[in-house]
Order: C-alpha cells, then sequence, then structure tokens
C-alpha cells in the first residue's frame, strides 16, 4: 500500500465562471487524475481508493462546486473525514470579479447553476456561499486579468516545482524520412543536406552516438554553422511556444534513416539546451535497418 504521505490531493472550487475548466486541464496536463464535477458525499471514499492503487494515482485534483447543488452542503464534512483519516489536501480557490464573470457568462452564454435568479444576483449569492470555504482554501488565484494560458502558466509553476526551474519540457526527436515524418512534431528540420556517413564504409554500421560519426561530421563547416543558426533559432522560439501555454514542444530532426545524422545533431542540442530547458532525447528510428 502506498504511504498517505505520498498521495497529493489539490481540491479545485470557486466562483462559476473564475476558471476551473482551464483548471483542470492544466492539472491533467501535470500527470495529476482529475475528476470534474465530483460529490463531496464521494470525496473521503475516493481518496482511500487510490491510496490502494499502489502508487498508480499518488496525484489527483478534484473540482467541487455549486454545480453539485444540495450535495456541496457536505463538503465540510467530507473534507473533516479526510483529516480524521490522516489524508491531507490542499484547496485551490478561483475568483474574478462581478464585471469580468458577467461578461464571460454573456460571450459563452453558459448558464450559472444559480440562474433561477437573474445573472448578477447569482454571481453575488454564490460569491457570499463560498465565502467560508475561500477563508479555508491554501491557494486564491483572482483570475480577473489572467488569460486561460497565463492561468496555466501559473498553476505549472505553482504545483510543478521542475516546470518553475526550467520552463516547458522539449522533446527532441530523431528520425528517418524514409519512415515518415513524426505525427506529434511541432517543429521538424531536415537535415538530409549535410556530409551522409552512411557512405563512408567503416562509419555505416555505426550511429550518430558514435564519437567516430559525430567527428565526421563536425569537422565539415557547413554542419557547425548549420548547428550554430539551429540553436540560436530554438533559443529564441521556445520561450514564446511557452507562453503561448504549450504543455511539450516536440522537436524533429530527421535524415534519410534516422541513424547517423540526425541523432548526432538531436543529442548535440540536447547537451546545450538542457542548461536551460527540461530536455528528453528520443531516437525512434536508430536500429532500424
Amino acid at each position: 500500500m502506498v504511504q498517505k504521505e505520498t498521495i497529493q490531493i489539490v481540491l479545485i472550487t470557486g466562483l462559476s465562471g473564475a476558471g476551473k475548466s482551464v483548471a483542470i486541464n492544466s492539472f491533467e496536463d501535470l500527470g495529476f487524475f482529475c475528476v470534474d464535477n465530483l460529490p463531496p458525499t464521494f470525496i473521503p471514499k475516493f481518496a482511500e481508493l487510490c491510496l490502494q492503487s499502489e502508487g498508480k494515482i499518488s496525484k489527483i485534483a478534484l473540482v467541487c462546486d455549486m454545480r453539485g447543488g444540495a450535495f456541496f452542503d457536505d463538503l465540510f464534512e467530507s473534507l473533516l473525514e479526510l483529516v480524521n483519516n490522516e489524508i491531507e489536501y490542499e484547496i485551490l480557490f478561483l475568483e474574478a470579479g462581478d464585471e469580468v464573470l458577467l461578461r464571460r457568462f454573456k460571450e459563452t452564454r453558459r448558464r450559472h447553476p444559480l440562474s433561477e435568479v437573474g445573472l448578477l444576483e447569482a454571481i453575488q449569492a454564490e460569491r457570499e456561499a463560498l465565502g467560508e470555504l475561500k477563508g479555508k482554501a491554501d491557494k486564491v488565484i483572482d483570475t480577473s486579468e489572467l488569460t486561460p494560458q497565463e492561468l496555466k502558466k501559473k498553476i505549472f509553476e505553482i504545483y510543478e516545482p521542475e516546470h518553475r526551474e526550467k520552463g516547458m519540457p522539449v522533446l527532441l526527436m530523431s528520425f528517418g524520412f524514409k519512415y515518415g515524418v513524426p505525427l506529434d512534431a511541432d517543429l521538424v528540420f531536415d537535415v538530409r543536406f549535410l556530409p551522409n556517413p552512411h557512405y563512408v564504409e567503416h562509419l555505416r554500421p555505426l550511429t550518430g552516438e558514435d564519437h567516430q560519426v559525430k567527428a565526421y561530421l563536425w569537422q565539415r563547416k557547413v554542419t557547425r554553422k548549420y548547428f550554430q543558426k539551429l540553436q540560436e533559432l530554438l533559443k529564441f522560439s521556445i520561450p514564446y511556444y511557452a507562453r503561448e501555454g504549450k504543455v511539450q514542444l516536440v522537436v524533429a530532426i530527421g535524415c534519410t534513416g534516422g541513424k547517423h545524422r540526425s541523432v548526432a545533431l538531436a543529442r548535440e542540442l540536447g547537451r546545450v539546451l538542457s542548461s536551460r530547458y527540461r530536455v528528453h532525447i528520443e531516437h525512434r528510428d536508430i536500429d532500424k535497418f
């Protein structure tokens, strides 16, 4: 059984229209097991099931709000049960100004959970009803001035320390064009114009991971010049992709077979970029013939 202290539960709540949908999607991108609109009565039992998952579910994000109707009244009792069972949790409360919420509801034409009264009255009634819960929140985020991308970035910074330190992860993937371009690539660079080690007999059985192949490529001026421009382009553009809220940037580098040139450049790029970013390297076709 997983030790209870290893489980992380984040309860996402707050005002309707304040960004809970963006929040739950952000937690899902961070690898949390997410449940939207879970009746509070089920929270303790759900937490116990997660503790019995043998580590398969260790990070959980739950959205509970006024959509639950009468069930929402059970929230404080359920949270007390978590405390009694020594299960730790934290509350993330999202809010926004009345005018902002009014505008968002009118733009999306969504139904407010308290829509039996006028929209402004519903917003104010919900704010009052959630006052005590907000007071118990561990973190409160006012989304009035935040775009969805900015809210996502803020959640990443709070709940993923590694993301805060090195930002968006970058996957460098080498591949062979003869086997097809990776479907999930965001950027594709074609290095088939570089000198091909395949035509050098003693290099043919080797890969771009081998020193002899790297030396063969880097002694060519065209390789060094291209690599310099490529790393400059990525260092310039990666922060802008991160600013747009991308969860991961996939950079694909392709040569003919995916064994020599693309592998060597992907590996060297990884070395250069790893001081700034979380870099993962995958050689998709290195073992193919």
